[in-house]
């Protein structure tokens, strides 16, 4: 990625990736919390990066119909959310706590 806004773009796309997915896979609350945080991490893990293989594997291992192209449909309008929420000389985001888990888990 080209700079740490983009970092921290992909960062919070995830985490709001992450709370679609949980929705869909039936968890909430603390549960669905973790779930996105985990997919949120993952966004700064070479190793952990692919996102829509996670989701797949989870969809397909909770029998949860969603198409390859449904979910990167779902990421593409994410990632422009994510784009509208980062913080801006205007203001603060909409979604503070998941920009400051991005500024965190860029700092380690």
């Amino acid at each position: 990625m080209s700079n740490s806004k983009d970092v921290e773009r992909t960062i919070l796309r995830n985490k709001l990736l992450g709370r679609w997915a949980a929705e869909k896979l039936g968890l909430s609350g603390g549960d669905a919390e973790a779930y996105s945080d985990a997919l949120a991490r993952d966004a700064v893990n070479p190793e952990r990066s692919d996102v829509l293989s996670k989701i797949r594997k989870d969809f397909d291992a909770a029998g949860v119909a969603e198409s390859n192209e449904r979910i990167l449909h779902v990421m593409s309008e994410l990632m422009i959310q994510a784009g509208n929420l980062m913080p801006t000389a205007r203001g603060e985001s909409l979604d503070a706590a998941a920009v400051a888990l991005a500024r965190n888990l860029m700092s380690r």
